[in-house]
C-alpha cells in the first residue's frame, strides 16, 4: 500500500490521510490517552474507565505496522486521528474496524470520516466485502452515519478480569 496522503475536503478543510508508520506510535499514542478519557466519559461509569482507559488508550505497534492503519494530520503536521483496518484471519471477505480515534478537539470536522472513506477504499480494493466493529458506546451514532448497522451488546475482554461494554456493528461494502 503506498504510503502517500490521501486529501479529503470537509467543510473546505482539507484533511489529509496517509498510511501509518512506526514513527507514529508516540503521536498516536497521545490523541488515544487525551481524547478517550473525555469522549468515552458521557457513556461509561467511572469503574468501567479506571480499568478499561489504560488499556485501551495506547496505540498498538502492530496496527501501526499493518499497512491498513491510518493517520490523519492537521495543516501543522500534527496527529489528530487515527484507525484502519485489518483483515479477519477465518475470512478472507471479513474485515474489523480498528483503534478509531479522533483528538477530541477536532470531533465534528470531518476526521473519522475521513479515516473511515480511506479504511472503505483500501478494504473494498483488498477483497473485503463486510465490515465488523466492536464500538464504544459513543461511537455508535457515527458508525451509524458511516453506514453501520447495530448487531447487539456484547462485552470485550480487555485482560482477565477485565472487561469493557461495546456495541458489535456491521457494514457491507458496495
Amino acid at each position: 500500500m503506498s504510503c502517500g496522503p490521501f486529501v479529503f475536503w470537509e467543510n473546505a478543510l482539507a484533511i489529509a490521510v496517509r498510511t501509518a508508520r512506526s514513527g507514529d506510535l508516540a503521536a498516536v499514542d497521545a490523541v488515544l490517552a487525551r481524547a478517550y478519557p473525555r469522549l468515552l466519559k458521557p457513556d461509561y461509569p467511572p469503574s468501567v474507565l479506571v480499568t478499561a482507559l489504560p488499556l485501551i488508550s495506547r496505540a498498538q505497534p502492530s496496527l501501526l505496522a499493518s499497512g491498513t492503519y491510518y493517520v490523519v494530520e492537521d495543516d501543522a503536521g500534527q496527529v489528530v486521528g487515527a484507525g484502519g483496518w485489518t483483515k479477519d484471519r477465518a475470512s478472507a471477505e471479513l474485515g474489523h474496524i480498528r483503534h478509531v480515534v479522533t483528538d477530541d478537539r477536532m470531533t465534528r470536522q470531518g476526521v473519522a470520516r475521513a479515516v473511515m472513506t480511506r479504511v472503505f477504499e483500501t478494504a473494498q480494493s483488498a477483497g473485503i466485502a463486510h465490515l465488523l466493529c466492536y464500538a464504544t458506546r459513543t461511537a455508535v451514532p457515527f458508525y451509524e452515519a458511516m453506514g453501520f448497522a447495530t448487531v447487539g451488546s456484547m462485552e470485550m475482554t480487555l485482560q482477565p478480569g477485565i472487561v469493557f461494554p461495546a456495541i458489535r456493528m456491521e457494514r457491507l461494502l458496495d
